[in-house]
């Protein structure tokens, strides 16, 4: 029988990328009642899970970056023997539990989980799209939220902003009072995690001597700089880590 497991052989090497999704995650948050366009509190749950991911799976992926439902993560070593069912149904399944924990959920939730073949150049011009997808995501959620509570149903704020373009969303918030280049960064450019090292001060009762010691540790980071620049280039290389 195990012959018929047709794709249980499908490896990948590394580094790569898996991204997760939400499954209807738009009618989970609206029955959690979640405030719209953002709610830091489901943004914070991500993050978590994010940071949990690199910190405790076992997956050992070296950074995460996460908006909205989403969650891309960069492997630079290969769990599983390279084995893409279980590296994507064990991504899936993990993220799942762990955001029921993070926000005591007494109902199920699903992430589908895919892996992407990225070397360094690669991710790097996968997470700058990913995070233009958050922009974009980000301009259209504050145009829909301010149309539908100036009573336009979900389906007529949608028909208004097809075919907008994001400086006449910008204008139009504008227009309502709100800077969307002013919004929280995290909004704008969502949140990523990664390791990095920490010197902590301790104290040696042998030699009544303080001490510090090195510890690397997985940090989140809502102040991202935008991918796509320069700047933010050079930000990525330096933590999409392959030690």
């Amino acid at each position: 029988m195990q012959d018929r497991e047709i794709f249980s052989k499908l490896s990948i090497f590394p580094p790569f990328v898996v991204r997760l999704d939400g499954r209807a995650f738009h009618r989970f948050t609206r029955d959690m009642g979640f405030e719209k366009p953002y709610d830091r509190r489901f943004s914070d749950a991500m993050a978590v899970v994010s940071e949990q991911l690199l910190s405790s799976s076992g997956l050992e992926p070296s950074f995460a970056y996460t908006f909205s439902d989403e969650i891309s993560l960069f492997f630079p070593r290969v769990p599983f023997n390279g084995r893409v069912e279980k590296i994507d149904s064990v991504c899936a399944s993990y993220a799942a539990s762990a955001l029921t924990l993070a926000l005591r959920l007494d109902t199920p939730v699903a992430f589908d989980s895919r892996v992407i073949v990225a070397d360094v150049p690669a991710t790097i011009a996968y997470m700058a799209m990913r995070q233009r997808e958050a922009w974009r995501n980000h301009i259209n959620g504050y145009c829909q939220h301010a149309l539908i509570d100036e009573g336009m149903t979900a389906v007529q704020a949608a028909r208004v902003l097809r075919g907008m373009k994001g400086p006449g969303m910008h204008e139009m918030m504008f227009g309502r009072g709100i800077n969307l280049a002013k919004t929280p960064a995290w909004e704008r450019r969502g949140i990523a995690c990664y390791r990095t090292e920490i010197i902590k001060e301790g104290y040696n009762p042998v030699t009544d001597e303080k001490v510090t010691t090195t510890r690397r540790v997985v940090v989140q980071d809502d102040a991202l700089p935008l991918f796509g620049e320069p700047e933010g280039d050079a930000w990525l290389r330096s933590h999409l880590s392959l030690v």
